[in-house]
């Protein structure tokens, strides 16, 4: 009779590896290859290290930020120009982008309005905020910014006054600029460049409580200029969808609308015609000394907004800068 095997005590002798039943077999997951493995972990993003590297971008720009000297009030005179952001400072800018005044071709009513009305406040006497609004390119920015230069031209330093450009989307913070202009001893322009509100955007209401309502108000030597290619600064889409959702459409529509009505000067700026736009071009070459056949210049002018799909005095710019990049002109003034 043959003998039954011995049991191996443990630890000792050979083992016959258990068989894994069926069931438990199949829920083992199929080991992958080191060479999948590794290519599945660099096709992978790590997310959590770019979090860490935009978290530490953002840290070292505030840093920076801080770094530079804040404008307080008594050091207003070191430009005639500043930009403010959201954190409370005001940044100096030596050198204003910006063209001569009688460069703006087709504007003049527009110009004579505001000219009028920043001389009156520059006088200490009452002005209006002015909204510029219309066509796209026709100088609405460079108004104000050539107005606030050509009053600067012939003022002491002591008089004269200063532009300081909001952004747009830092709109909720113009009470805390107000109150940092209020007590100082200059005239500030406070300007606004392309303005507009879409959808749930709520900061319009900061806005209208400093042009008008609030119970401090705009400050005596503060007005606002801002510029926008829409009328009443609201897109028509919504608009509308206010009139279709509210349990009060007119109420609602006129809380948005009212808006545009706190400016006391509508300046519209339309599309130039043929003649204002070749002028605003002769203009441009006729400042910096880009020398060229008018016949060439007309129609090398002409073709050059029909490609465009327009007129405009940004237009007319961009056709000299190309012209005198052609003809190995720099744009210096002469």
């Amino acid at each position: 009779m043959p003998k039954k095997p011995s049991k191996s005590p443990a630890g000792k002798g050979p083992r016959t590896p258990a068989r894994m039943p069926a069931r438990v077999a199949a829920k083992r997951p199929k080991e992958t290859p080191k060479g999948t493995a590794r290519a599945t972990l660099k096709a992978v993003p790590d997310l959590s290290q770019e979090r860490i590297v935009r978290a530490l971008e953002t840290i070292a720009a505030h840093l920076a930020a801080q770094g530079q000297p804040a404008v307080s009030a008594e050091s207003f005179e070191r430009a005639d120009a500043y930009v403010w952001h959201p954190d409370g400072r005001l940044s100096a800018v030596p050198r204003v982008s910006r063209v001569e005044l009688f460069l703006l071709k087709g504007i003049d009513r527009m110009r004579d309005i505001l000219m009028e009305n920043t001389e009156r406040f520059a006088g200490g006497l009452p002005a209006n905020n002015a909204l510029l609004w219309g066509a796209r390119g026709m100088g609405k920015s460079s108004l104000v910014k050539a107005a606030h230069a050509t009053i600067n031209a012939d003022r002491k330093v002591a008089d004269k006054l200063k532009l300081i450009e909001i952004h747009r989307e830092d709109i909720e913070t113009l009470p805390m600029l107000m109150e940092k202009l209020r007590d100082a001893s200059f005239r500030f322009i406070v300007f606004i460049d392309d303005l507009s509100f879409d959808g749930n955007d709520a900061s319009y209401k900061s806005l209208k409580a400093v042009l008008e309502g609030g119970i401090e108000g705009r400050p005596e030597n503060v007005i606002l200029y801002a510029t926008s290619n829409r009328r009443h600064l609201l897109a028509r889409d919504m608009i509308e969808n206010e009139r279709s959702t509210a349990i009060n459409p007119g109420e609602a529509v006129e809380e948005k609308v009212s808006l545009s009505d706190r400016f006391g000067l509508w300046l519209g700026f339309h599309r130039c015609s043929q003649d204002e736009y070749l002028a605003m071009v002769r203009g441009y070459c006729s400042h910096f000394g880009v020398k060229i056949d008018d016949e060439a210049l007309e129609r090398e002018a002409l073709e050059w907004s029909t490609t465009r799909g327009s007129r405009s005095g940004r237009v007319a710019w961009q056709f000299v800068q190309e012209l005198a990049g052609r003809l190995g002109v720099k744009l210096t003034a002469m």
